[in-house]
């Protein structure tokens, strides 16, 4: 009975906090943000786990929600185990009375929510800042310390920009995570693939996408064109989930009368996917010959021309006995490809 309590004070005094967060702003926000973890904030690492696991919630529901029903969503699934949680995109909503700062009501209350459960947590707000506000998607770490701001590059001109002055965006922020490189897009930027080839480039695994739609399709191009996994939190609800070749893993096509919908998944941030070229005979059939108990090819993709490979025991990296065999992966190969006929066409950029 008195964990109840305990928990019923907190929640109250949580979605109560205007306060000041007790930690700042820590940290670069670039494109590749250092990761600064707090002494007791750090993902513990078991011996037996298999590749690089990733426990991930998306929780969907409509903009606008009261605060204290979104803190006491957010802290249920804190309660049950997580690496990261994410919510919709400006959870609050995004009308003229909605803009407040990080140290506002919504910030701070998933501030204490991701140290209570040592948690990641993608908080998306309407941002004030200044005389400006953005729409943003805020990332706080395991100790509750923001340490990433992404600013919607994209937003809906005739219903943000015109109508409420919201400021667009202009960096593409991957922030490396002890876990992982996490990647941020909003919404609209569903429709920019420079947005989604800059977090390639800056070599996102996990891309986390709040939203006041599903995208479908269009989504599910980018994890296609890409080759990072693509989770979903939106406002329909729905919670979606694109592995790295672009399947969808998780759809959730629910009444849009739902008013809440939960995802939780565990993605393996250690697999890896590769172009049929060059590695195919003798690079692959060599791994697999001499660490067949060490990695196996989890999928077979023959009209991509694709594979993927993954981790089967504790302790190996599927990514780095691929490199220690000469596998290149993927995304590197056509980049690569790229420069190469780019030399034929007698553009020199090396």
């Amino acid at each position: 009975m008195s964990n109840r309590v305990n928990r019923r004070d907190f929640l109250r005094n949580s979605a109560a906090g205007a306060s000041a967060l007790a930690a700042g702003l820590g940290g670069s926000t670039g494109l590749a943000a250092g990761a600064q973890q707090a002494e007791n904030g750090k993902k513990e690492t078991p011996s037996n786990q298999i590749g690089r696991p990733v426990r991930v919630v998306s929780v969907g529901f409509h903009a606008g929600r009261p605060l204290n029903e979104i803190v006491e969503l957010v802290d249920e699934q804190g309660e049950q185990g997580a690496d990261i949680i994410a919510i919709p995109e400006t959870c609050r909503g995004l009308n003229k009375t909605t803009r407040e700062p990080l140290d506002g009501p919504t910030v701070t209350a998933m501030s204490r929510l991701a140290r209570r459960h040592r948690t990641y947590i993608v908080c998306p707000i309407d941002r004030q800042y200044g005389n400006q506000h953005s729409n943003s998607a805020v990332l706080l770490d395991r100790s509750g310390k923001v340490v990433c701001i992404y600013d919607k590059i994209f937003p809906v001109w005739q219903q943000e920009c015109v109508p409420l002055d919201v400021v667009p965006g202009k960096e593409v922020k991957v922030y490396d995570a002890d876990f992982g490189r996490i990647g941020f897009a909003i919404c609209f930027d569903v429709n920019w693939a420079p947005i989604w080839k800059r977090l390639s480039d800056h070599s996102a695994e996990l891309v986390i996408w709040p939203s006041a739609y599903s995208a479908g399709r269009s989504l599910q191009a980018q994890a296609i064109a890409y080759n990072y996994y693509v989770v979903s939190a939106t406002w329909v609800p729905d919670c979606h989930v694109f592995d790295i070749d672009g399947e969808q893993m998780i759809y959730d096509a629910h009444n849009r009368d739902a008013k809440t919908n939960i995802t939780r998944v565990t993605l393996d941030l250690d697999r890896c996917v590769f172009h049929q070229d060059l590695n195919l005979p003798d690079k692959l059939k060599r791994l697999l010959a001499e660490r067949g108990e060490d990695v196996e090819q989890d999928k077979w993709l023959p009209l991509e021309g694709w594979f993927v490979l993954k981790a089967k025991r504790p302790g190996v990296s599927a990514r780095k006995l691929a490199h220690e065999y000469g596998l290149e992966g993927l995304r590197h190969y056509i980049n690569r490809s790229q420069c190469e006929i780019d030399k034929c066409r007698g553009w020199e950029f090396a």
